[in-house]
């Protein structure tokens, strides 16, 4: 109604901007400027971080996730470790011990390179934080829900209850969820983080990373900032700028994904060729009563399959799918399926048997159809199948 604050998929489909003041162009200007002159513009003198190519994504953003700032990066990674390296040595951070592979590993040898504590937990499980914490010590305490790739899904009320009571911030992953499924900060979390490459972004076209936090004032905060502007990695304008025409798609893309993901989980539930089902919108899944509570409009575009035929076919079966693509990475408007223990290495946690899917915007029926027959050639070991790729483990 006229005078009501716009819906948040009518602010994203707007760019939160609206036409541009100047001209009346309906699509948001790209300023690659790196230097602006001095007085022209107060506080503005360098782009590597006072960029305007990069702030209507990061307004947007912020405004999304109900938060008062979001910082651009120029990947998942760097965001991730800014946060990270903010920390000091001797101090303590409680992870989740399933997580994004690449950041886990990270952790594990920055943490002790650096004299920083830290201790994983299953964050699932009622308590575990609240046991791990060590008040006046631990920092940060870092989950990911639904968790990739087994999409456990931890209570963020919780969470956040256990790092305050250690003085801690709550960060949450929301790579998968995005705004329109999850928002964090209204469950209590601290610091919200996007690998934007994936689903923010929608179509497999950049590389970038966020992280949003209703506390622009802290201490930590403005560490995570400095880090950002001395370190030199802020994500480009152009990039921003395509990762600001996926947003203004988000919502549509992000619903859509998680219908036929829920499709698809429905039919392969009880498939005589899958042991597991693994996706939140399930209600047999552990985790769907906590999902509800702190999800909306459905429950994200990602869900794994743990094959009754084992390790085998769970290798075979991505390069038998014919519409689904044998890739990795998550979010985009095509569909994606790989082995994620074969992606991730010998010390991976994730089973064997288990194939990762992320859901597009495909028709689900076709969706379906392409699984069950590369269930069926994947059992038989067809011998038509492609026999392997080039290691891209992200």
């Amino acid at each position: 109604m006229t005078g009501e604050k716009p819906h948040p998929e009518t602010r994203a489909a707007h760019g939160a901007v609206g036409p541009d003041p100047r001209d009346g162009a309906v699509v948001p200007p790209l300023q690659p400027a790196s230097t602006f002159v001095q007085g022209a513009d107060e506080g503005r003198s360098y782009a590597r971080d006072q960029s305007p190519g990069v702030e209507p994504a990061e307004r947007l953003l912020a405004e999304l996730e109900g938060g008062g700032e979001a910082l651009l990066f120029a990947s998942g990674m760097a965001a991730a470790t800014a946060m990270i390296g903010a920390l000091r040595p001797g101090d303590h951070i409680v992870a989740q011990r399933v997580m994004y592979w690449g950041l886990r590993r990270w952790l594990t040898d920055f943490c002790a390179e650096w004299g920083i504590g830290l201790d994983f937990v299953d964050a699932g499980e009622p308590g575990t934080i609240a046991a791990a914490v060590q008040p006046g010590r631990t920092r940060v305490v870092w989950i990911e829900t639904p968790a990739n790739p087994t999409w456990d899904v931890v209570d963020i009320a919780a969470a956040a209850e256990a790092a305050h009571e250690a003085g801690a911030w709550l960060a949450v992953d929301n790579t998968v969820p995005t705004p329109v499924h999850t928002r964090p900060l209204a469950h209590g979390a601290d610091v919200v983080f996007h690998s934007a490459t994936k689903m923010l972004n929608g179509h497999s076209d950049i590389v970038a990373g966020a992280l949003v936090t209703n506390q622009p004032d802290h201490a930590l905060w403005h560490r995570v900032r400095a880090t950002r502007a001395h370190g030199g990695g802020i994500l480009g304008p152009f990039e921003a700028w395509l990762l600001l025409r996926g947003m203004r798609t988000l919502y549509l893309r992000a619903e859509r994904a998680a219908a036929t993901a829920q499709a698809i989980a429905e039919h392969f539930d009880r498939h005589p060729k899958v042991n597991a089902v693994l996706y939140p919108g399930l209600q047999s899944h552990p985790g769907h009563a906590t999902a509800a509570r702190q999800m909306e409009r459905g429950f994200g575009g990602m869900l794994s399959l743990r094959l009754a035929d084992g390790r085998a076919a769970a290798e075979r079966v991505p390069h038998a799918c014919r519409t689904i693509l044998p890739a990795t990475s998550l979010g985009g408007v095509e569909s994606l399926i790989e082995h994620r223990a074969g992606i991730e290495g010998a010390d991976s946690p994730v089973p064997g048997d288990l194939v990762r899917l992320s859901v597009g915007i495909e028709h689900p029926d076709d969706l379906i159809a392409d699984l069950e027959q590369a269930l069926d050639r994947g059992a038989s070991g067809h011998k038509g199948l492609c026999s392997g790729r080039g290691d891209n483990r992200h």
